[in-house]
């Protein structure tokens, strides 16, 4: 933890207390900057002493003006639920955009890679956006708003964008509680279509320490940045390395089209996640270059964020009754 007196003074504020939020906080604290982390309730768990937690309301321009008053960077990591994006997200952006261009902080904004559309070959920051699906025709939306706003000199922008999270705190993905904790019972780890077709994963540290790289170089800003991620592997080959970091047998199956579907008459997880199935049934590989020539910044690899992740679900046992 940071003496307090050895933290600067710069404040950088970081809307959301999820695990990109907690992993862009992990970042700042390391290179000693002043932290204050924004969510609904105030209140967060397991955050070094420095860090303030604040309650405001992201969907309010004026609380999202007071919260982040002072700010050098403002750092979006909240997202409304998964089945309220069409709903509610473009506002909750905006409320946070309106906010940070009063102050005239830079703005650096955590996204996913759904506003391209499926796409054959890598995916690429050049790429146009071409979604099919509800969701990703919400992230070109707002992707188009963020950069409207930088073009017209409101705010100073860059986009950070990440493939399917892993690691510490990641519960809801593909890589996560689906797969994790039935692999440390000894049990069958889920994970989602094709289990042979190559798939690329983000560590969410990885996302975090991105963030905040594009928050310190000007040069970032008024472009979209796929975070470093490691070299892709099937769902098969994650799978393995996980029972394998375990020392147990592997053993892995893969929900389709069909029960997802089915799945989602009774969960509204699932139900969402069907029009996002083109992702887990064909090679879904994400190019960030971009970022690593720009940078010099590595991904970490696949089997230590693995050893990670598995340190954190370990110490973070299955509520009783969770999926």
């Amino acid at each position: 933890m940071n003496n307090p007196s050895n933290i600067s003074s710069e404040l950088h504020v970081i809307f959301g207390t999820g695990p990109l939020g907690t992993s862009v906080m992990r970042e700042l604290v390391a290179r000693g900057k002043r932290v204050r982390m924004v969510n609904r309730s105030g209140k967060a768990a397991e955050l070094p002493a420095s860090v303030e937690v604040v309650s405001g309301d992201a969907y309010d321009s004026n609380s999202t003006r007071a919260v982040t008053k002072g700010a050098a960077v403002v750092y979006q990591c909240a997202q409304p639920a998964y089945h309220e994006w069409r709903q509610k997200f473009p506002a909750l952006q905006q409320g946070i955009l309106d906010g940070v261009a009063a102050n005239s902080a830079k703005f650096i904004v955590g996204e996913n890679v759904y506003m391209y559309g499926e796409v054959k070959g890598p995916i690429r920051e050049d790429l146009p956006y071409a979604a099919h699906t509800k969701k990703g025709k919400v992230r070109a939306q707002m992707s188009e708003i963020l950069l409207a706003a930088h073009k017209s000199g409101k705010v100073r922008v860059a986009m950070a964008r990440a493939s399917d999270f892993y690691g510490p705190g990641v519960l809801e993905s593909l890589v996560g509680d689906r797969v994790v904790y039935p692999a440390l019972a000894g049990k069958s780890a889920s994970f989602a279509g094709d289990l042979d077709a190559p798939h690329t994963i983000t560590y969410i540290n990885d996302f975090g320490k991105a963030m905040v790289i594009l928050g310190e170089r000007d040069e970032a800003l008024g472009q979209a940045w796929h975070v470093p991620n490691a070299e892709p592997l099937t769902q098969r080959q994650i799978g393995e390395v996980i029972f394998k970091e375990l020392g147990t047998p592997p053993k892995i199956s893969a929900m389709g089209r069909l029960m997802m579907q089915i799945g989602g008459i009774f969960i509204v997880g699932a139900r969402e996640t069907v029009e996002m199935m083109y992702e887990f049934e064909k090679p879904f590989v994400v190019d960030s270059r971009k970022f690593e020539k720009a940078f010099g910044m590595k991904a970490t690899p696949i089997r230590e964020g693995i050893q990670q992740m598995i340190a954190w679900y370990k110490a973070h046992p299955q509520v009783k009754g969770a999926h």
